[in-house]
């Protein structure tokens, strides 16, 4: 079997799908794609100016289009944009949007950013719209997670650098994504615990050449990474095609995760991705749930349904 390609996308008709993030990047590119193949596709973006100039590029032959305002910094604006949601059933939801080695600061519910933003945003997010993730055929829950979890640990007694205690930027952003790792295993366990027919499924895009790291730039330790990444990077078509494949490949199934296949995942086709055994730890996916619940006041309460 050859790898897999945007071209193998199935067809997507009738189908509704949210990406946060959409206006640019591997949100936009997953975006194209899944309009091209007929999905309605509903743009959650932070900027509703770059979200429509965005949605303005895409050829919408066949699906359509809808943009959405989402900061994921705010859990007013996450309340705000599920309550006027009219969709009555997402097939998929792609939590796509993120930041990436942002300075130490706190969103406005005093969330540390790059966690608040990358996860906490997203958890509610995901709460708030599992009624209508359920009440597909078969929905899935998509997180985009990042090589970079692979040397974090979670302190749970200082998991949002109090005061900025102990920041580093990089370790808070790979925090952030092992944390998306965490989330997306122990939503697949608690979904099939409740016997539901909705997935949870994680990808990364590798190396990817989107504007993601703009606050690196800014340190001449950054540049130079960047610049051995800017080697390596594929395009941000290439480094949407895991997600594509986790969203809407006819096989994938709950629990799994994609990425890149070669050069450590870096780049090349998407295949089955390796997360590191502090991703699969059950114990503290369980804490990081209940924190994210104290913090969001986000409770799932679909799944007891």
């Amino acid at each position: 079997m050859g790898s897999w390609q945007a071209s193998d996308t199935p067809d997507l008709t009738g189908k509704t799908v949210i990406v946060t993030g959409a206006n640019s990047g591997i949100g936009l590119e997953a975006t194209r794609v899944m309009v091209a193949r007929g999905a309605h596709v509903i743009m959650a973006c932070r900027s509703v100016e770059r979200g429509q100039k965005a949605a303005a590029s895409l050829e919408a032959a066949k699906g359509s289009v809808e943009v959405r305002a989402l900061d994921l910094a705010s859990l007013k604006s996450v309340r705000a944009f599920t309550n006027a949601l009219e969709a009555p059933v997402i097939d998929v939801l792609l939590n796509n949007a993120g930041v990436m080695l942002l300075p130490y600061g706190t969103t406005e519910d005093g969330f540390e950013q790059q966690l608040g933003i990358n996860h906490l945003g997203h958890f509610a997010l995901t709460s708030l719209l599992l009624p209508k993730i359920l009440a597909a055929p078969r929905g899935r829950v998509v997180q985009v997670a990042s090589v970079a979890h692979r040397r974090a640990r979670l302190d749970f007694n200082n998991l949002q650098y109090t005061d900025g205690r102990g920041y580093v930027s990089m370790q808070a952003y790979a925090r952030s994504k092992l944390a998306n790792l965490l989330f997306a295993f122990e939503l697949q366990r608690r979904l099939e615990a409740s016997g539901a027919r909705a997935i949870a499924l994680a990808a990364h895009p590798g190396i990817s050449a989107t504007n993601l790291a703009g606050h690196f730039s800014q340190h001449w330790f950054g540049r130079i990474v960047l610049g051995i990444g800017g080697v390596l990077a594929q395009d941000p078509a290439d480094g949407a095609l895991p997600l594509l494949r986790a969203a809407t490949a006819p096989d994938a199934l709950g629990g799994e995760y994609y990425g890149p296949s070669r050069l450590r995942e870096f780049r090349g086709p998407p295949e089955h991705a390796k997360a590191e055994p502090q991703a699969h730890d059950r114990d503290a996916a369980k804490r990081l749930w209940e924190a994210s619940e104290r913090y969001t006041g986000e409770h799932f309460f679909a799944l007891n349904t």
